[in-house]
């Protein structure tokens, strides 16, 4: 998607883990080394923009400077990383964003993920992208930047309250009547697609530049 759109991609070698779940997990040891080999391999490719197309990855690469705050290497570093760090989304958004040829008649919901929405500020962004699809039609649901119940490793360490939250979300994507339902986290992704193949439901879970892509 990013080459059709006239961006010359690099993948560099060495790249890793972000380092979220790490942080989040409370090991800051672990995320700062994996925040120092990223920051290493990605910066040494000489490119403009780092694109990330998991909203959780970005919004800790974008933190990398409060990771390595104290740390006299990788400070100054780490505040250029994360000043070149951008979702996916956000930056197909800024383009001149090439519209799809082929219609794509699909009726579809958008789940914001937290990482995006609370941590990024990025809303408009993905909508913009699926609003270039031609024969999408974009059905909101209610309250769709709550909570899917994934949050991380949150699903794991507090299954009950995450459950909860799953439901919710199922009730509100069913009253959608969506035949595809669209995020831009790859944990908000299993989340949502856990949920729903638990309620016997055969509704697909992609990510916004899956859609796009197709």
């Amino acid at each position: 998607v990013l080459a059709r759109n006239g961006c010359d991609v690099a993948v560099p070698l060495g790249q890793g883990c972000c380092g979220a779940l790490n942080v989040h997990g409370g090991d800051l040891g672990g995320g700062r080394q994996m925040a120092k080999r990223n920051i290493d391999a990605l910066m040494a490719a000489g490119v403009e923009k780092i694109v990330t197309s998991s909203a959780g990855c970005g919004a800790a690469m974008k933190e990398y400077h409060d990771l390595l705050k104290d740390d006299p290497e990788y400070a100054e570093k780490a505040r250029r990383f994360g000043g070149m760090t951008v979702d996916v989304t956000e930056f197909l958004a800024s383009l001149p964003l090439r519209p799809p040829s082929r219609p794509l008649d699909r009726k579809i919901t958008y789940q914001d993920p937290c990482h995006l929405a609370h941590a990024q500020r990025i809303t408009a962004a993905p909508r913009a992208v699926l609003a270039s699809i031609p024969g999408v039609e974009l059905v909101e649901m209610e309250n769709a930047s709550l909570c899917c119940g994934g949050a991380g490793i949150y699903s794991a360490v507090r299954p009950d309250l995450s459950k909860r939250l799953q439901d919710r979300k199922m009730s509100r994507i069913a009253a959608t009547g969506a035949q595809a339902v669209v995020t831009a986290n790859p944990g908000c992704m299993l989340q949502l697609g856990q949920g729903l193949r638990a309620q016997g439901r055969d509704v697909p879970v992609v990510h916004v530049v899956d859609i796009l892509d197709e």
